[in-house]
Protein backbone atom coordinates (compact mmCIF):
# COMPACT_ATOMS: atom_id res chain seq x y z
CA UNK A 1 0.00 0.00 0.00
CA UNK A 2 1.41 3.38 -1.03
CA UNK A 3 1.70 6.00 1.70
CA UNK A 4 0.79 8.99 -0.45
CA UNK A 5 1.53 11.37 2.43
CA UNK A 6 5.21 10.69 1.74
CA UNK A 7 5.01 10.79 -2.06
CA UNK A 8 5.49 14.40 -3.09
CA UNK A 9 4.85 15.37 -6.69
CA UNK A 10 6.85 17.82 -8.80
CA UNK A 11 5.04 20.70 -7.11
CA UNK A 12 5.67 19.27 -3.63
CA UNK A 13 2.03 18.30 -3.16
CA UNK A 14 1.00 14.97 -1.63
CA UNK A 15 -2.76 14.93 -2.08
CA UNK A 16 -3.56 15.64 -5.74
CA UNK A 17 -1.96 12.63 -7.44
CA UNK A 18 -4.13 9.93 -5.81
CA UNK A 19 -7.23 12.01 -6.55
CA UNK A 20 -6.21 12.41 -10.19
CA UNK A 21 -5.45 8.71 -10.55
CA UNK A 22 -8.92 7.89 -9.29
CA UNK A 23 -10.40 10.27 -11.86
CA UNK A 24 -8.59 8.75 -14.84
CA UNK A 25 -9.33 5.24 -13.61
CA UNK A 26 -13.02 6.12 -13.70
CA UNK A 27 -12.87 8.03 -16.99
CA UNK A 28 -9.94 7.70 -19.38
CA UNK A 29 -11.00 10.65 -21.52
CA UNK A 30 -10.68 13.13 -18.63
CA UNK A 31 -8.19 15.33 -20.49
CA UNK A 32 -7.91 17.87 -17.68
CA UNK A 33 -6.99 15.19 -15.13
CA UNK A 34 -4.41 13.60 -17.44
CA UNK A 35 -2.83 17.00 -18.14
CA UNK A 36 -2.46 17.86 -14.47
CA UNK A 37 -1.28 14.36 -13.62
CA UNK A 38 1.43 14.64 -16.26
CA UNK A 39 2.97 17.84 -14.94
CA UNK A 40 2.71 16.68 -11.35
CA UNK A 41 4.56 13.42 -12.07
CA UNK A 42 7.10 14.60 -14.67
CA UNK A 43 8.54 18.10 -14.85
CA UNK A 44 10.20 19.34 -18.02
CA UNK A 45 12.75 17.00 -19.60
CA UNK A 46 14.65 15.37 -16.77
CA UNK A 47 12.79 15.45 -13.45
CA UNK A 48 10.47 12.74 -12.22
CA UNK A 49 8.88 12.91 -8.76
CA UNK A 50 8.55 10.19 -6.09
CA UNK A 51 4.83 10.25 -6.85
CA UNK A 52 5.70 9.29 -10.42
CA UNK A 53 7.21 5.97 -9.38
CA UNK A 54 4.45 5.43 -6.82
CA UNK A 55 1.84 5.94 -9.55
CA UNK A 56 3.55 3.61 -12.03
CA UNK A 57 1.72 0.38 -11.04
CA UNK A 58 -1.68 2.02 -11.45
CA UNK A 59 -0.67 3.54 -14.80
CA UNK A 60 0.54 0.18 -16.06
CA UNK A 61 -2.76 -1.44 -15.06
CA UNK A 62 -4.48 1.15 -17.26
CA UNK A 63 -1.96 0.84 -20.09
CA UNK A 64 -3.58 -1.98 -22.10
CA UNK A 65 -6.58 0.24 -22.82
CA UNK A 66 -5.22 3.78 -22.38
CA UNK A 67 -2.84 5.64 -24.68
CA UNK A 68 -2.55 8.36 -22.03
CA UNK A 69 -1.40 5.83 -19.43
CA UNK A 70 1.13 4.24 -21.81
CA UNK A 71 2.55 7.62 -22.68
CA UNK A 72 2.83 8.86 -19.11
CA UNK A 73 4.31 5.60 -17.81
CA UNK A 74 6.84 5.78 -20.63
CA UNK A 75 7.76 9.37 -19.80
CA UNK A 76 8.37 8.38 -16.19
CA UNK A 77 10.66 5.50 -17.17
CA UNK A 78 12.50 7.57 -19.79
CA UNK A 79 13.78 9.63 -16.83
CA UNK A 80 14.56 6.69 -14.56
CA UNK A 81 18.32 7.10 -15.02
CA UNK A 82 18.26 10.70 -13.83
CA UNK A 83 19.03 12.08 -10.37
CA UNK A 84 15.61 11.53 -8.83
CA UNK A 85 16.68 10.17 -5.44
CA UNK A 86 14.07 7.42 -5.67
CA UNK A 87 16.17 4.32 -6.29
CA UNK A 88 14.23 2.36 -3.66
CA UNK A 89 10.90 3.23 -5.27
CA UNK A 90 12.22 2.35 -8.71
CA UNK A 91 13.56 -1.00 -7.48
CA UNK A 92 10.15 -1.80 -6.03
CA UNK A 93 8.70 -1.36 -9.52
CA UNK A 94 10.62 -4.28 -11.08
CA UNK A 95 7.50 -6.44 -11.39
CA UNK A 96 5.48 -3.53 -12.77
CA UNK A 97 8.15 -2.76 -15.35
CA UNK A 98 8.21 -6.40 -16.48
CA UNK A 99 4.42 -6.27 -16.84
CA UNK A 100 4.69 -3.02 -18.82
CA UNK A 101 7.18 -4.70 -21.17
CA UNK A 102 4.61 -7.35 -22.05
CA UNK A 103 1.83 -4.78 -22.44
CA UNK A 104 3.95 -2.69 -24.81
CA UNK A 105 5.10 -5.64 -26.89
CA UNK A 106 1.51 -6.80 -27.44
CA UNK A 107 0.43 -3.25 -28.23
CA UNK A 108 3.22 -2.66 -30.74
CA UNK A 109 2.31 -5.83 -32.62
CA UNK A 110 -1.09 -4.28 -33.31
CA UNK A 111 0.61 -1.43 -35.26
CA UNK A 112 -1.16 1.31 -33.27
CA UNK A 113 -1.42 5.02 -33.96
CA UNK A 114 0.78 5.75 -30.94
CA UNK A 115 3.51 3.38 -32.15
CA UNK A 116 6.46 5.76 -31.67
CA UNK A 117 5.38 6.77 -28.14
CA UNK A 118 5.02 3.12 -27.15
CA UNK A 119 8.28 2.12 -28.85
CA UNK A 120 10.12 4.81 -26.91
CA UNK A 121 8.49 3.52 -23.73
CA UNK A 122 9.75 0.02 -24.58
CA UNK A 123 13.26 1.40 -25.07
CA UNK A 124 13.05 2.94 -21.58
CA UNK A 125 11.82 -0.37 -20.15
CA UNK A 126 14.92 -1.99 -21.67
CA UNK A 127 17.06 0.76 -20.06
CA UNK A 128 18.06 2.19 -23.43
CA UNK A 129 17.40 5.63 -21.99
CA UNK A 130 19.49 7.63 -24.45
CA UNK A 131 17.56 6.20 -27.42
CA UNK A 132 14.20 6.52 -25.63
CA UNK A 133 14.83 10.23 -25.17
CA UNK A 134 16.22 11.06 -28.61
CA UNK A 135 14.21 8.97 -31.08
CA UNK A 136 11.80 11.17 -33.03
CA UNK A 137 10.59 8.99 -35.90
CA UNK A 138 13.21 9.82 -38.55
CA UNK A 139 11.21 12.46 -40.38
CA UNK A 140 13.76 15.13 -39.47
CA UNK A 141 16.00 13.66 -36.76
CA UNK A 142 19.22 15.63 -36.22
CA UNK A 143 21.86 14.68 -33.67
CA UNK A 144 25.41 15.77 -33.00
CA UNK A 145 28.43 13.54 -32.45
CA UNK A 146 32.16 14.12 -32.31
CA UNK A 147 34.40 12.42 -34.83
CA UNK A 148 36.43 9.87 -32.81
CA UNK A 149 39.49 10.50 -34.99
CA UNK A 150 39.82 14.30 -35.30
CA UNK A 151 37.34 15.47 -32.63
CA UNK A 152 35.35 17.66 -35.01
CA UNK A 153 31.67 18.14 -34.24
CA UNK A 154 29.58 16.38 -36.86
CA UNK A 155 25.84 16.75 -37.43
CA UNK A 156 24.02 13.53 -38.29
CA UNK A 157 20.77 14.02 -40.19
CA UNK A 158 18.30 11.21 -40.83
CA UNK A 159 14.96 12.13 -42.34
CA UNK A 160 12.78 12.83 -45.32
CA UNK A 161 15.27 15.50 -46.41
CA UNK A 162 18.17 13.04 -46.57
CA UNK A 163 20.54 10.92 -44.50
CA UNK A 164 23.99 12.43 -44.20
CA UNK A 165 26.81 13.71 -42.01
CA UNK A 166 27.33 17.44 -42.22
CA UNK A 167 29.53 20.28 -41.03
CA UNK A 168 30.50 23.76 -42.11
CA UNK A 169 34.05 24.52 -43.24
CA UNK A 170 35.16 27.91 -44.43
CA UNK A 171 31.57 29.08 -44.55
CA UNK A 172 30.53 26.22 -46.82
CA UNK A 173 28.39 23.23 -46.00
CA UNK A 174 30.00 19.83 -46.52
CA UNK A 175 27.84 16.70 -46.59
CA UNK A 176 28.59 13.00 -46.84
CA UNK A 177 25.94 10.31 -47.31
CA UNK A 178 25.46 7.92 -44.42
CA UNK A 179 26.25 4.26 -44.99
CA UNK A 180 23.38 2.14 -43.66
CA UNK A 181 24.10 -1.06 -41.80
CA UNK A 182 23.06 -4.27 -43.48
CA UNK A 183 20.25 -5.85 -41.45
CA UNK A 184 22.17 -9.11 -41.24
CA UNK A 185 25.21 -7.36 -39.76
CA UNK A 186 23.38 -5.51 -36.96
CA UNK A 187 24.12 -6.66 -33.43
CA UNK A 188 22.93 -5.90 -29.90
CA UNK A 189 20.53 -3.01 -29.41
CA UNK A 190 20.53 -2.04 -33.08
CA UNK A 191 19.55 -5.54 -34.14
CA UNK A 192 16.77 -5.67 -31.54
CA UNK A 193 15.37 -2.24 -32.49
CA UNK A 194 15.47 -3.07 -36.19
CA UNK A 195 13.87 -6.50 -35.71
CA UNK A 196 10.96 -5.08 -33.69
CA UNK A 197 10.20 -2.31 -36.18
CA UNK A 198 10.44 -4.66 -39.18
CA UNK A 199 8.17 -7.15 -37.41
CA UNK A 200 5.60 -4.40 -36.90
CA UNK A 201 5.77 -3.01 -40.43
CA UNK A 202 7.31 0.32 -39.38
CA UNK A 203 9.31 0.97 -42.54
CA UNK A 204 10.37 4.54 -41.73
CA UNK A 205 11.69 3.54 -38.30
CA UNK A 206 13.49 0.46 -39.66
CA UNK A 207 15.03 2.58 -42.44
CA UNK A 208 16.24 5.17 -39.93
CA UNK A 209 17.59 2.62 -37.47
CA UNK A 210 19.69 1.01 -40.22
CA UNK A 211 21.34 4.39 -40.76
CA UNK A 212 21.57 5.30 -37.09
CA UNK A 213 23.50 2.07 -36.49
CA UNK A 214 25.43 2.40 -39.72
CA UNK A 215 28.51 4.44 -40.57
CA UNK A 216 29.22 8.09 -41.20
CA UNK A 217 32.15 9.79 -42.89
CA UNK A 218 33.61 12.79 -41.11
CA UNK A 219 33.43 15.72 -43.58
CA UNK A 220 36.57 17.19 -42.01
CA UNK A 221 39.09 14.34 -41.92
CA UNK A 222 37.37 11.71 -44.07
CA UNK A 223 37.49 8.98 -41.43
CA UNK A 224 34.57 6.58 -41.06
CA UNK A 225 32.91 5.76 -37.75
CA UNK A 226 29.80 4.06 -36.38
CA UNK A 227 27.14 6.66 -35.60
CA UNK A 228 25.40 4.78 -32.77
CA UNK A 229 28.66 3.89 -31.05
CA UNK A 230 29.75 7.53 -30.85
CA UNK A 231 26.33 8.79 -29.75
CA UNK A 232 26.04 6.06 -27.12
CA UNK A 233 29.52 6.71 -25.79
CA UNK A 234 28.71 10.38 -25.23
CA UNK A 235 25.12 10.10 -24.03
CA UNK A 236 24.34 6.77 -22.40
CA UNK A 237 23.83 7.36 -18.66
CA UNK A 238 25.85 5.43 -16.11
CA UNK A 239 23.32 3.19 -14.40
CA UNK A 240 23.54 2.95 -10.65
Amino acid sequence: MVNWAQMRDCWFGVDRVPELLERVERQDDDAEAWKELGWRLVLEHDLVSPAGFAALPRLVRLAPRSAQARGLAGRILERAAGRHGCDDLLAACDGTIAEFREVLDRHLRSRPADYLVSFRALLAVEEEYHWANVLEGFTDDINGVDCPHCGAGVTIAIGDFGCYSQMWEGGEEVRRDLRPADAGELTGTGRWMHRITVRDGQEALAHGIARLFGEAECPHCGSVFNVADEYTSANRPVLR
